[in-house]
Protein backbone atom coordinates (compact mmCIF):
# COMPACT_ATOMS: atom_id res chain seq x y z
CA UNK A 1 0.00 0.00 0.00
CA UNK A 2 1.47 3.37 -0.99
CA UNK A 3 1.80 6.11 1.62
CA UNK A 4 1.09 9.74 0.80
CA UNK A 5 3.92 11.79 2.32
CA UNK A 6 2.91 15.16 0.96
CA UNK A 7 1.58 16.34 4.33
CA UNK A 8 4.82 15.76 6.20
CA UNK A 9 7.61 16.86 3.83
CA UNK A 10 8.35 19.98 5.84
CA UNK A 11 8.30 18.02 9.09
CA UNK A 12 10.86 15.48 7.92
CA UNK A 13 13.28 18.19 6.85
CA UNK A 14 13.09 19.94 10.23
CA UNK A 15 12.66 17.20 12.84
CA UNK A 16 15.44 14.96 14.19
CA UNK A 17 15.00 11.27 13.42
CA UNK A 18 16.69 8.01 14.34
CA UNK A 19 18.96 6.30 11.81
CA UNK A 20 20.30 2.85 12.68
CA UNK A 21 22.65 0.50 10.85
CA UNK A 22 21.90 -2.99 12.19
CA UNK A 23 24.40 -5.75 11.46
CA UNK A 24 24.78 -9.25 12.80
CA UNK A 25 27.27 -8.15 15.46
CA UNK A 26 27.03 -4.38 15.96
CA UNK A 27 24.30 -1.76 15.75
CA UNK A 28 25.28 1.82 14.94
CA UNK A 29 22.60 4.32 15.95
CA UNK A 30 22.43 8.06 15.35
CA UNK A 31 20.08 10.96 15.95
CA UNK A 32 20.11 12.99 12.74
CA UNK A 33 18.39 15.83 10.96
CA UNK A 34 18.57 17.54 7.62
CA UNK A 35 21.15 20.31 7.36
CA UNK A 36 22.35 22.62 4.65
CA UNK A 37 25.83 22.78 6.14
CA UNK A 38 26.81 19.17 6.94
CA UNK A 39 28.15 16.47 4.59
CA UNK A 40 25.39 15.35 2.28
CA UNK A 41 23.03 17.84 3.89
CA UNK A 42 22.77 15.80 7.13
CA UNK A 43 23.71 16.73 10.67
CA UNK A 44 24.57 14.07 13.27
CA UNK A 45 23.33 15.09 16.72
CA UNK A 46 24.35 11.91 18.60
CA UNK A 47 25.95 8.60 17.68
CA UNK A 48 26.67 5.32 19.50
CA UNK A 49 27.76 1.76 18.67
CA UNK A 50 26.10 -1.14 20.50
CA UNK A 51 26.80 -4.88 20.67
CA UNK A 52 23.63 -6.57 19.42
CA UNK A 53 24.13 -9.58 21.71
CA UNK A 54 23.81 -7.30 24.77
CA UNK A 55 20.09 -6.74 24.08
CA UNK A 56 17.19 -9.23 23.87
CA UNK A 57 15.55 -7.33 21.00
CA UNK A 58 16.11 -4.32 18.76
CA UNK A 59 13.49 -2.18 20.48
CA UNK A 60 15.44 -2.35 23.77
CA UNK A 61 18.69 -1.44 22.01
CA UNK A 62 17.11 1.60 20.39
CA UNK A 63 15.41 2.54 23.66
CA UNK A 64 18.83 2.53 25.37
CA UNK A 65 20.03 5.05 22.78
CA UNK A 66 16.92 7.19 23.18
CA UNK A 67 17.26 7.19 26.98
CA UNK A 68 20.91 8.25 26.76
CA UNK A 69 20.96 10.71 23.88
CA UNK A 70 17.51 11.90 22.82
CA UNK A 71 16.17 14.91 24.71
CA UNK A 72 12.88 15.46 22.85
CA UNK A 73 10.37 12.91 21.51
CA UNK A 74 11.40 11.40 18.17
CA UNK A 75 8.74 9.98 15.86
CA UNK A 76 10.60 8.76 12.78
CA UNK A 77 13.20 6.03 12.36
CA UNK A 78 15.06 4.55 9.41
CA UNK A 79 16.77 1.16 9.73
CA UNK A 80 19.52 -0.17 7.51
CA UNK A 81 19.40 -3.93 8.11
CA UNK A 82 21.04 -7.03 6.76
CA UNK A 83 18.30 -9.11 5.17
CA UNK A 84 15.05 -8.68 3.33
CA UNK A 85 11.57 -7.56 4.39
CA UNK A 86 8.90 -10.27 4.32
CA UNK A 87 5.58 -8.89 5.46
CA UNK A 88 6.13 -7.24 8.84
CA UNK A 89 9.50 -8.90 9.53
CA UNK A 90 13.10 -8.33 8.51
CA UNK A 91 14.40 -11.81 7.68
CA UNK A 92 18.08 -12.75 7.89
CA UNK A 93 19.82 -15.66 9.60
CA UNK A 94 22.73 -13.40 10.60
CA UNK A 95 20.70 -10.98 12.71
CA UNK A 96 20.87 -11.34 16.48
CA UNK A 97 17.08 -11.40 16.76
CA UNK A 98 13.99 -11.19 14.54
CA UNK A 99 12.86 -7.64 13.79
CA UNK A 100 9.09 -7.11 13.74
CA UNK A 101 8.38 -3.64 12.46
CA UNK A 102 4.96 -3.07 14.04
CA UNK A 103 6.25 -4.17 17.45
CA UNK A 104 9.23 -1.85 17.07
CA UNK A 105 7.05 1.11 16.12
CA UNK A 106 4.69 0.57 19.03
CA UNK A 107 7.41 -0.07 21.63
CA UNK A 108 9.19 3.19 20.82
CA UNK A 109 6.06 5.24 20.15
CA UNK A 110 7.12 5.97 16.56
CA UNK A 111 4.88 7.24 13.81
CA UNK A 112 6.99 5.57 11.16
CA UNK A 113 9.71 2.97 10.74
CA UNK A 114 11.34 2.81 7.29
CA UNK A 115 13.75 0.02 6.30
CA UNK A 116 16.38 -0.51 3.64
CA UNK A 117 19.15 -3.05 3.15
CA UNK A 118 22.38 -2.28 5.04
CA UNK A 119 24.56 -2.36 1.93
CA UNK A 120 22.00 -0.30 0.06
CA UNK A 121 22.60 2.32 2.75
CA UNK A 122 26.39 2.07 2.32
CA UNK A 123 25.96 2.57 -1.43
CA UNK A 124 23.92 5.73 -0.81
CA UNK A 125 26.79 6.92 1.39
CA UNK A 126 28.91 7.05 -1.79
CA UNK A 127 27.20 10.39 -2.40
CA UNK A 128 29.03 11.58 0.74
CA UNK A 129 32.33 10.99 2.58
CA UNK A 130 32.59 7.25 1.83
CA UNK A 131 33.69 7.93 -1.74
CA UNK A 132 36.70 9.96 -0.58
CA UNK A 133 38.14 7.69 2.10
CA UNK A 134 39.74 4.30 2.37
CA UNK A 135 43.10 2.69 1.70
CA UNK A 136 44.03 1.82 -1.86
CA UNK A 137 44.29 -1.93 -2.44
CA UNK A 138 44.78 -2.43 -6.18
CA UNK A 139 44.02 -0.95 -9.60
CA UNK A 140 44.43 2.74 -10.46
CA UNK A 141 44.61 5.00 -7.41
CA UNK A 142 42.23 7.50 -8.98
CA UNK A 143 38.50 8.14 -8.75
CA UNK A 144 36.60 7.89 -12.01
CA UNK A 145 32.99 7.87 -13.13
CA UNK A 146 30.80 4.85 -13.63
CA UNK A 147 29.04 2.22 -11.54
CA UNK A 148 30.57 1.68 -8.12
CA UNK A 149 30.33 -1.32 -5.79
CA UNK A 150 30.29 -1.57 -2.00
CA UNK A 151 31.13 -5.07 -0.75
CA UNK A 152 31.66 -6.24 2.80
CA UNK A 153 32.35 -9.51 4.55
CA UNK A 154 31.31 -9.41 8.19
CA UNK A 155 28.80 -11.64 9.93
CA UNK A 156 27.52 -12.23 6.40
CA UNK A 157 28.57 -11.00 2.94
CA UNK A 158 26.81 -7.95 1.53
CA UNK A 159 27.03 -6.05 -1.74
CA UNK A 160 25.28 -3.18 -3.51
CA UNK A 161 25.87 -1.16 -6.66
CA UNK A 162 25.71 2.63 -7.03
CA UNK A 163 24.84 3.82 -10.55
CA UNK A 164 25.51 7.54 -11.12
CA UNK A 165 22.81 9.70 -12.66
CA UNK A 166 22.25 13.45 -13.13
CA UNK A 167 19.43 13.39 -10.54
CA UNK A 168 21.53 11.61 -7.93
CA UNK A 169 22.85 8.09 -7.74
CA UNK A 170 20.58 5.07 -8.17
CA UNK A 171 21.34 2.13 -5.89
CA UNK A 172 20.75 -1.53 -6.77
CA UNK A 173 20.59 -3.98 -3.89
CA UNK A 174 21.81 -7.55 -4.23
CA UNK A 175 21.90 -10.86 -2.41
CA UNK A 176 25.21 -11.64 -4.07
CA UNK A 177 26.58 -13.26 -0.91
CA UNK A 178 24.11 -16.10 -1.49
CA UNK A 179 25.64 -17.03 -4.86
CA UNK A 180 27.26 -20.47 -5.11
CA UNK A 181 30.88 -20.57 -4.04
CA UNK A 182 33.21 -21.85 -6.78
CA UNK A 183 36.63 -23.15 -5.66
CA UNK A 184 39.63 -21.97 -7.65
CA UNK A 185 42.41 -24.15 -6.20
CA UNK A 186 42.84 -27.74 -5.10
CA UNK A 187 42.97 -26.64 -1.48
CA UNK A 188 39.70 -24.75 -1.86
CA UNK A 189 38.16 -27.89 -3.34
CA UNK A 190 39.28 -29.81 -0.26
CA UNK A 191 37.78 -27.19 2.04
CA UNK A 192 34.53 -27.20 0.07
CA UNK A 193 34.37 -31.00 0.24
CA UNK A 194 34.84 -30.81 4.00
CA UNK A 195 32.04 -28.24 4.35
CA UNK A 196 29.67 -30.14 2.04
CA UNK A 197 30.81 -33.80 2.03
CA UNK A 198 27.67 -34.89 0.18
CA UNK A 199 27.75 -32.04 -2.29
CA UNK A 200 25.09 -29.38 -2.58
CA UNK A 201 24.82 -25.63 -2.23
CA UNK A 202 27.48 -23.64 -0.36
CA UNK A 203 27.01 -19.87 -0.49
CA UNK A 204 29.94 -17.50 -0.97
CA UNK A 205 29.19 -15.99 2.45
CA UNK A 206 29.83 -19.38 4.05
CA UNK A 207 33.45 -18.86 2.95
CA UNK A 208 33.88 -15.08 2.68
CA UNK A 209 32.73 -13.78 6.09
CA UNK A 210 33.78 -13.88 9.73
CA UNK A 211 31.98 -17.18 10.39
CA UNK A 212 33.29 -18.39 7.02
CA UNK A 213 36.86 -17.70 8.10
CA UNK A 214 36.32 -19.85 11.19
CA UNK A 215 34.83 -22.60 9.01
CA UNK A 216 37.86 -22.53 6.71
CA UNK A 217 40.21 -22.67 9.69
CA UNK A 218 38.34 -25.61 11.22
CA UNK A 219 38.35 -27.45 7.89
CA UNK A 220 42.10 -26.91 7.45
CA UNK A 221 42.78 -28.23 10.95
CA UNK A 222 40.76 -31.33 10.13
CA UNK A 223 42.62 -31.81 6.85
CA UNK A 224 45.91 -31.64 8.80
CA UNK A 225 44.62 -34.00 11.47
CA UNK A 226 44.84 -31.29 14.14
CA UNK A 227 42.45 -30.10 16.83
CA UNK A 228 41.44 -26.44 16.30
CA UNK A 229 43.01 -24.17 18.91
CA UNK A 230 41.10 -21.03 17.92
CA UNK A 231 37.38 -20.60 18.52
CA UNK A 232 36.43 -17.20 17.02
CA UNK A 233 37.02 -15.34 13.75
CA UNK A 234 38.81 -12.61 15.74
CA UNK A 235 41.21 -15.19 17.19
CA UNK A 236 41.93 -16.53 13.69
CA UNK A 237 42.70 -13.08 12.28
CA UNK A 238 44.87 -12.20 15.29
CA UNK A 239 46.86 -15.42 14.90
CA UNK A 240 47.19 -14.87 11.15
CA UNK A 241 48.50 -11.32 11.61
CA UNK A 242 51.00 -12.61 14.19
CA UNK A 243 51.88 -15.63 12.02
CA UNK A 244 51.45 -17.77 15.14
CA UNK A 245 49.20 -20.45 13.64
CA UNK A 246 49.83 -21.96 10.19
CA UNK A 247 46.19 -22.93 9.63
CA UNK A 248 45.04 -19.42 10.59
CA UNK A 249 47.45 -17.92 8.06
CA UNK A 250 46.22 -20.26 5.32
CA UNK A 251 42.57 -19.64 6.25
CA UNK A 252 43.01 -15.88 5.80
CA UNK A 253 44.80 -16.47 2.50
CA UNK A 254 41.88 -18.57 1.22
CA UNK A 255 39.34 -15.99 2.37
CA UNK A 256 41.24 -13.14 0.68
CA UNK A 257 41.65 -15.06 -2.58
CA UNK A 258 37.98 -16.06 -2.59
CA UNK A 259 36.99 -12.45 -1.90
CA UNK A 260 39.04 -11.48 -4.96
CA UNK A 261 37.06 -13.89 -7.15
CA UNK A 262 33.75 -12.71 -5.72
CA UNK A 263 34.63 -9.02 -6.16
CA UNK A 264 35.88 -9.53 -9.71
CA UNK A 265 32.67 -11.37 -10.60
CA UNK A 266 30.53 -8.47 -9.42
CA UNK A 267 32.81 -5.89 -11.04
CA UNK A 268 32.27 -7.64 -14.38
CA UNK A 269 28.50 -7.93 -13.87
CA UNK A 270 28.09 -4.22 -13.10
CA UNK A 271 31.00 -2.93 -15.26
CA UNK A 272 32.22 -1.15 -12.11
CA UNK A 273 34.46 1.44 -13.73
CA UNK A 274 33.77 3.77 -10.78
CA UNK A 275 35.59 1.40 -8.46
CA UNK A 276 34.99 -0.98 -5.57
CA UNK A 277 34.87 -0.19 -1.84
CA UNK A 278 35.49 -3.12 0.49
CA UNK A 279 33.84 -2.04 3.73
CA UNK A 280 34.26 -3.12 7.33
CA UNK A 281 36.65 -3.31 10.23
CA UNK A 282 37.26 -7.00 9.53
CA UNK A 283 39.19 -6.28 6.32
CA UNK A 284 40.85 -3.20 7.77
CA UNK A 285 42.32 -5.37 10.55
CA UNK A 286 43.99 -7.67 8.00
CA UNK A 287 44.76 -5.03 5.37
CA UNK A 288 48.44 -5.90 5.00
CA UNK A 289 47.64 -9.61 4.67
CA UNK A 290 44.95 -8.76 2.11
CA UNK A 291 47.41 -6.62 0.13
CA UNK A 292 49.97 -9.47 0.02
CA UNK A 293 47.37 -12.13 -0.76
CA UNK A 294 46.10 -13.52 -4.07
CA UNK A 295 43.16 -11.07 -3.94
CA UNK A 296 44.33 -8.97 -6.89
CA UNK A 297 45.23 -11.92 -9.11
CA UNK A 298 41.88 -13.57 -8.45
CA UNK A 299 40.08 -10.23 -8.88
CA UNK A 300 41.59 -9.84 -12.35
CA UNK A 301 40.33 -13.25 -13.47
CA UNK A 302 41.36 -14.54 -16.90
CA UNK A 303 42.80 -12.92 -19.98
CA UNK A 304 39.55 -11.68 -21.53
CA UNK A 305 38.38 -9.92 -18.35
CA UNK A 306 41.74 -8.50 -17.32
CA UNK A 307 41.62 -5.48 -19.66
CA UNK A 308 38.47 -4.23 -17.94
CA UNK A 309 39.24 -5.26 -14.37
CA UNK A 310 42.77 -3.85 -14.36
CA UNK A 311 41.19 -0.40 -14.74
CA UNK A 312 38.90 -0.83 -11.71
CA UNK A 313 40.27 0.72 -8.50
CA UNK A 314 39.67 -1.12 -5.23
CA UNK A 315 39.78 0.53 -1.79
CA UNK A 316 39.33 -0.81 1.75
CA UNK A 317 37.32 1.43 4.05
CA UNK A 318 35.99 1.32 7.60
CA UNK A 319 32.24 0.78 7.91
CA UNK A 320 32.07 3.47 10.60
CA UNK A 321 29.23 5.96 10.37
CA UNK A 322 28.73 5.48 6.64
CA UNK A 323 25.78 3.14 7.08
CA UNK A 324 23.74 5.57 9.18
CA UNK A 325 24.77 8.45 6.89
CA UNK A 326 23.57 6.51 3.83
CA UNK A 327 20.34 5.43 5.54
CA UNK A 328 19.61 9.05 6.48
CA UNK A 329 20.32 10.25 2.94
CA UNK A 330 18.03 7.58 1.52
CA UNK A 331 15.30 8.48 4.01
CA UNK A 332 15.40 12.20 3.33
CA UNK A 333 15.55 11.71 -0.42
CA UNK A 334 12.75 9.15 -0.71
CA UNK A 335 10.59 10.39 2.14
CA UNK A 336 10.62 13.94 0.91
CA UNK A 337 9.94 12.84 -2.67
CA UNK A 338 6.94 10.77 -1.58
CA UNK A 339 8.62 7.59 -2.87
CA UNK A 340 9.42 5.96 0.49
CA UNK A 341 9.44 2.17 0.34
CA UNK A 342 9.33 -0.49 3.03
CA UNK A 343 7.59 1.48 5.76
CA UNK A 344 5.31 0.90 8.71
CA UNK A 345 3.35 4.10 9.31
CA UNK A 346 0.30 4.36 11.56
CA UNK A 347 0.22 0.57 11.64
CA UNK A 348 -0.02 0.19 7.84
CA UNK A 349 2.69 -1.78 6.03
CA UNK A 350 4.07 -0.58 2.74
Amino acid sequence: MAIDHSDRVAGISAMPFLAADIGGTHARVALMRASHGGPGGIETLAYRVFACAAFPMLSELLQAFVDADVQAPVKHCVLACAGQIVGDEVVNDNLAWPIHLTQLRRSLGLDEVAVLNDFEALAYALDGPLAHGGRHLCGPNTHSSGPTLVIGPGTGLGAAAHIPSPAGGVVLTTEAGQMDFAPNSLREREVLAHLAPNGGYVAFEHIVSGPGLLSIYTALCSLHGETPKLATPEAVTTAAVACSDAQAVEAVEILCASLGSFTGNLAMIFMATGGVYLAGGFLSSIFELLKRSAFEERFLHGRSARALLSQVPVWVTEHGRHGVQGAAQWYLRHGMSGALRHAVADGVGA
